[in-house]
């Protein structure tokens, strides 16, 4: 809370500061032929100039994108095709835009064209059959086949299933991605030439639409699973100090089901609800080569929502109640000695929300969020680990490089701000005036 800009960069005081810069351009053609083409391109430029502590992260990206479509229908098939391309400018301030010698800058430039087809086939009034591929060209990984399939099956008016399966991937960029990389606290480090994440997924989903009295409720059931190779995952546990970055050498599995369910019992009452089930596993080979399953930090096993809004006669009040429930989730330590809990509890937001809307377009509403008022610091003697000391002036270290106990530092801890799993904002009001013609 003393922090100011005049302290940025600096070892005096603790503090992140980001400055962006964005511009974003998007847009639509549609070609003047008798076919149907249809031209989509967009470009982006970002700008950061940001200090974490006293790292300095400059950074700026450009993105092109552009992609032609030419969609067919013929008898029971509609069919869907086009050329795609992006090209991304990335240079930074940090060893990722950094060539071997460790002095020359070399800004990332990937050019990724792409082509693809798509058929949507009508079996049936009751059955319909999707089926499409794509094939992409990255100069540094090669060509990345990722086929799809998906089939629906109409039960009846109300009933539908859906199946689908297919691949992906994803060319990770750990500093626009990630900046806990960059909060000072630890060094990164990566290991190996970092190959893109594959993915191979399947999932099932079930709706109905139901009739209850004069109002409707929506039911959408839901299980899939998903398994990664390559999958690059930060490591908080092997030191304390860094965050390496690593091609899994295993793979990883999510797993779970879904079921949501939103309706409208009368003229003034709709509520929304969900709950999610996952389980999240890493399977990584140990230093004899044997597969070691665990779970992924950070990550919830179960999650829930609500919302229920209510309108009050016909006087243009209403009330709006929403929330989320999270169930644990393994949290990083930065020693053996570290006092906080190594995982968080079940936790919860809620907020309430009242309105009032007059005809002439103008609306009043206020509330409360976070109404239980909670703070991940429950339970925990602290959450940053020493706060007090961000640059680790009085850490003491061994030979090795390890932080070494003392009465001072009781804990073998140093500065890491990385132990967070909710909002660290309580209880507060607000209030504010819509105005709409």
């Amino acid at each position: 809370m003393q922090w100011t800009r005049a302290f940025r960069g600096g070892e005096e005081r603790y503090g992140e500061q980001i400055s962006t810069n964005r511009l974003e351009w998007i847009g639509n053609y549609q070609l003047p032929t008798t076919e149907k083409l249809l031209f989509s391109f967009s470009a982006n430029a970002h700008q950061q100039r940001s200090a974490y502590g006293s790292t300095i992260y400059n950074a700026d990206q450009y993105i092109g994108f552009g992609q032609l479509t030419w969609e067919k229908k013929a008898g029971k098939h509609q069919l869907l095709s086009g050329i795609v391309s992006r090209y991304t400018y990335y240079d930074d301030n940090t060893p990722a835009t950094r060539a071997l010698d460790g002095k020359t800058n070399r800004p990332d430039k990937v050019l990724i064209p792409g082509i693809f087809v798509q058929d949507d086939i009508s079996l049936h009034k009751q059955h319909q059959l999707l089926a499409g591929l794509r094939y992409d060209y990255d100069r540094r990984h090669g060509a990345i086949f990722t086929p799809r399939v998906a089939y629906k099956w109409k039960l009846s008016d109300k009933d539908y299933i859906r199946l689908n399966m297919g691949t992906g991937f994803r060319v990770v960029n750990l500093f626009t991605e990630d900046h806990a990389a960059l909060t000072g606290a630890r060094e990164v480090e990566i290991v190996g030439d970092l190959k893109p994440e594959r993915s191979y997924n399947a999932s099932l989903n079930y709706s109905r639409k139901l009739v209850v009295g004069n109002g409707f409720m929506n039911l959408e059931a839901a299980g899939w699973y998903t398994y990664f190779s390559n999958r690059i995952i930060p490591d908080y546990i092997t030191n304390a100090d860094k965050i390496i970055y690593a091609n899994l050498d295993g793979y990883a599995e999510s797993l779970g089901v879904s079921l949501n369910l939103e309706g409208q019992l009368s003229s003034r009452l709709r509520f929304t609800t969900g709950l999610t089930v996952q389980d999240v596993r890493i399977s990584d080979r140990d230093d004899q080569g044997r597969l070691q399953r665990s779970r992924q930090l950070l990550t919830e096993q179960w999650s829930g929502t609500w919302t229920l809004s209510y309108r009050f006669g016909n006087a243009g009040w209403s009330a709006d109640y929403t929330g989320s429930v999270y169930g644990p989730m393994l949290l990083p330590l930065v020693s053996e000695l570290d006092p906080r809990k190594p995982e968080s509890p079940v936790w919860t937001l809620q907020h309430l929300q009242v309105t009032k809307k007059w005809k002439s377009g103008v609306e009043f509403f206020g509330g409360v969020k976070n109404l239980l008022d909670f703070t991940p610091d429950r339970g925990n003697p602290f959450l940053i680990a020493r706060a007090h000391d961000p640059f680790d002036k009085q850490v003491v270290r061994g030979a090795g490089g390890q932080v070494i106990a003392t009465p001072e530092n009781p804990y073998a801890l140093s500065f890491d701000p990385t132990y967070m799993y909710a909002p660290n904002q309580g209880r507060r009001v607000f209030a504010g005036i819509r105005i709409s013609k």
